[in-house]
């Protein structure tokens, strides 16, 4: 049995090791690697800088909640919140690698909920690859369901 996650607000000192660690995390699932693998990188920009320039968007666009167990940051969540609609929505959930296998991404997304109900959220979104197989494995044993799928589409111009 794991030691349950103490989740806050990340800390701006925080940012490097969270965006190292969600970027290894994404490595096996990530579109913008199969595209890499298909394409090439876009512009000279591997998925990598991508998701480097994705993180900075993140730090200072969304609320960036992490997980401590152990006396590290295990796990982390990025989300944004429509206070008029109630919907929160989460973008990136992540586990750091060494900590994967524990249930910290169940911990990770159930704070996340608490986080936002406390804040006057009636609803959650996200979105999960079909391919993700742990991810939604998750997410449908928590209840969520699934409204709709999309297809991503991509050409060279």
């Amino acid at each position: 049995m794991c030691m349950a996650l103490k989740v806050r607000p990340a800390e701006t000192s925080e940012h490097p090791l969270i965006e190292s660690m969600v970027i290894e995390s994404f490595e096996p699932i990530t579109w913008h690697k199969k595209l890499d693998a298909r394409i090439g990188p876009l512009n000279g920009k591997d998925w990598r800088a991508r998701w480097h320039k994705r993180m900075r968007d993140i730090f200072a666009n969304e609320i960036v909640l992490v997980g401590e167990a152990e006396g590290e940051i295990a796990a982390m969540s990025s989300n944004t919140f429509d206070e008029e609609s109630a919907v929160s929505f989460v973008d990136v959930l992540a586990v750091r690698n060494q900590f994967q296998g524990r249930g910290y991404g169940r911990d990770m997304l159930r704070a996340t909920m608490d986080y936002f109900r406390e804040r006057g959220a009636k609803y959650i979104n996200l979105d999960c690859l079909t391919d993700n197989d742990k991810g939604n494995s998750l997410y449908r044993a928590e209840g969520f369901e699934e409204v709709a799928r999309q297809i991503r589409w991509f050409r060279k111009l």
